[in-house]
C-alpha cells in the first residue's frame, strides 16, 4: 500500500461488486479475532461508511496486523471482494490504521431530511400539549441550545434503527406525531401525556452514544442506558418546577423506563397504564419500519427475496403489491408525492 496517498472512501460499500478489487477508508464498526481449525489466527471485521456495512477478512499476516488497530478506528485497506452466504465479503491484504481526524459525514449516514424542518415539525407538535406543567416541561428541553444541538446531531441507535446522524431527531418526530394520531382514535388515551412521553422517551441517547467516525457507547452508556440515563435527565428538569404534580412526574418516568416492553429487552419495568403500553408499541412500530425498511433499500441481491435478515430470522419479500390499474378516483395536486406530515413544518 502506497503510504503517501490519501484516498477518499471509495468506493461506498453499497457500490462494492463481487470480483472487484477494492482501496479506501472505512470505520471499523466491530473487530473479532478467531483460530482456524489449523491453530491459525484471522481476523473477522465489519467495516462501515455511510452507505452501509460490509463483512471483511484478514486471512495472512493477522498476527502481525491486529495490533495494528482496533475496532471502532477507521482503517485504510486494500482487498478482494467476493461473496461468501449470498453476502458481499472482503478478503483484505492489507490493512493501516488512519491517524488523522477523519470527517464524519464519510462514515456516517445523515437522516434524509433536513434538521431544521424535522424541529419545526416537532415543535409544532409539541405544540398541540394543552396542559401547562407538560408544556412548561417540553419547553426546558427544546428551548435549551445545547440539549438541541445534540439531541439534533445524535442517532437513535448503534445497528438496527435510524443509526445515523440525526437519527434521534427523525424517530422522536416520528413517534410523536404517531402519538398524537393513537390519541385521536383511542378516547381512553391522555394524549398530552403520551406525546410529551413520546418525545422524552428516547432522550437519555445523547448521552449514552458518541459520534466520531462511527457510533460508540460512552461509560455511562454501557453503565447505566438510555432509559436510566433518561430518567436522571427527567428528573434534573424537574427538580426547578416545584408547582410540576407528583403523579405526573411518576408516570412520565416510568414510561421512560418501561417503553422497551419486556425485561428481556432492557426495561426495568413492563408498561403499567394505557399510555406506556401505546408508547412502547408506538416506539417498537416506528423502529422496526425503519430497520426493516432501511435493510430493504440496502439489499444488494436481484429478485424477489432479500438476503437473510439475522435479526429477525427471516427472508423478507421485495416491492409491493401490484393489483391492476390505478384507480380513477379523485386525485389531489400532492398525488402520488410523499405523504405529508400530520404537523406541517413551518420552513
Amino acid at each position: 500500500m502506497n503510504r503517501g496517498s490519501t484516498p477518499v472512501t471509495q468506493p461506498w460499500i453499497r457500490d462494492i461488486r463481487e470480483g472487484e478489487s477494492v482501496r479506501g477508508r472505512y470505520h471499523v464498526a466491530e473487530k473479532r479475532v478467531g483460530t482456524t481449525r489449523r491453530g491459525d489466527l484471522f481476523i473477522s471485521m465489519t467495516l462501515s461508511d455511510r452507505t452501509g456495512r460490509m463483512e471483511a477478512k484478514v486471512w495472512d499476516r493477522a498476527e502481525a496486523i491486529s495490533p495494528l488497530f482496533k475496532q471502532g478506528d477507521v482503517v485504510e485497506v486494500e482487498g478482494k471482494a467476493g461473496a461468501y452466504r449470498d453476502q458481499i465479503q472482503l478478503t483484505l491484504s492489507d490493512l493501516r490504521k488512519v491517524e488523522d481526524t477523519p470527517d464524519p459525514s464519510l462514515f456516517l449516514e445523515t437522516a434524509p431530511e433536513e434538521p431544521a424542518r424535522m424541529v419545526s415539525a416537532l415543535k409544532n407538535v409539541l405544540g398541540t400539549v394543552d396542559n401547562r406543567h407538560l408544556k412548561a416541561l417540553t419547553d426546558r428541553f427544546v428551548l435549551d441550545p445545547r440539549f438541541m444541538a445534540s439531541f439534533c446531531r445524535a442517532p437513535a441507535a448503534k445497528n438496527f434503527h435510524h443509526n445515523y446522524l440525526g437519527g434521534l431527531l427523525e424517530h422522536t418526530l416520528s413517534v410523536c406525531e404517531t402519538a398524537r394520531q393513537v390519541a385521536g382514535q383511542y378516547a381512553r388515551l391522555d394524549g398530552d401525556l403520551l406525546v410529551t412521553g413520546a418525545f422524552l422517551h428516547d432522550i437519555g441517547k445523547i448521552r449514552e452514544y458518541e459520534v466520531t467516525s462511527g457510533i460508540e457507547y460512552t461509560d455511562e452508556g454501557r453503565l447505566l442506558g438510555h432509559l436510566a440515563l433518561g430518567a436522571a435527565m427527567l428528573e434534573e428538569r424537574l427538580a426547578g418546577m416545584k408547582d410540576f404534580p407528583a403523579d405526573l412526574a411518576l408516570r412520565l418516568k416510568h414510561m421512560i423506563l418501561s417503553h422497551h416492553g419486556q425485561f428481556d429487552f432492557g426495561s426495568p419495568k413492563r408498561p403499567k397504564f394505557l399510555e406506556a403500553f401505546a408508547l412502547h408499541l408506538i416506539d417498537d412500530l416506528d423502529a422496526k419500519m425503519n430497520g426493516l425498511g432501511r435493510f430493504l433499500d440496502q439489499d444488494p441481491k436481484e429478485g424477489a427475496w432479500t438476503e437473510y435478515n439475522r435479526m429477525f430470522d427471516r427472508y423478507l419479500l421485495k416491492g409491493r403489491v401490484r393489483s391492476g390499474e390505478p384507480s380513477e378516483g379523485p386525485k389531489t395536486e400532492d398525488s402520488g408525492e410523499r405523504q405529508e406530515r400530520l404537523f406541517r413544518a413551518d420552513v
